[in-house]
């Protein structure tokens, strides 16, 4: 029996509106709730479970993959087609990082607050 469901996972950034802007136009989400330093995106508003993004004015972004300051959390978000996402989320602000999974199961980019996430082959 669990003790617990997951709700959010949650992401430091000094703009939540633009991070939350961010990823809803890469998985189709919609923002479900907001203020001055939160913002609450879901699949729909009765999804169990979605994504915040909360204001950290002083983030340090990761560095990864320099171990300098550790990606600390990374989210993989699966695709059909990883060449034809890639400009799709180039053009919403995501950086390439240049590591890749061997045999091109994926591919790790940054957000535009620095966060990593990798584009996995469906």
């Amino acid at each position: 029996m669990a003790i617990a469901t997951m709700d959010l996972t949650v992401l430091d950034t000094p703009e939540p509106q633009r991070l939350a802007e961010f990823y809803c136009a890469l998985l189709g989400w919609t923002v479900t709730d907001r203020s001055d330093d939160w913002v609450t995106i879901r699949p729909s508003a009765d999804s169990p479970t979605g994504l915040a993004f909360q204001l950290a004015p002083d983030l340090v972004p990761p560095t990864w993959p320099d171990p300098a300051v550790p990606q600390q959390v990374h989210l993989d978000l699966t695709v059909p087609d990883i060449d034809a996402a890639e400009p799709q989320i180039l053009e919403l602000g995501a950086r390439p990082t240049g590591v890749q999974g061997s045999g091109g199961g994926f591919r790790a980019y940054l957000d535009p607050s620095g966060h990593p996430f990798c584009l996995c082959r469906g």
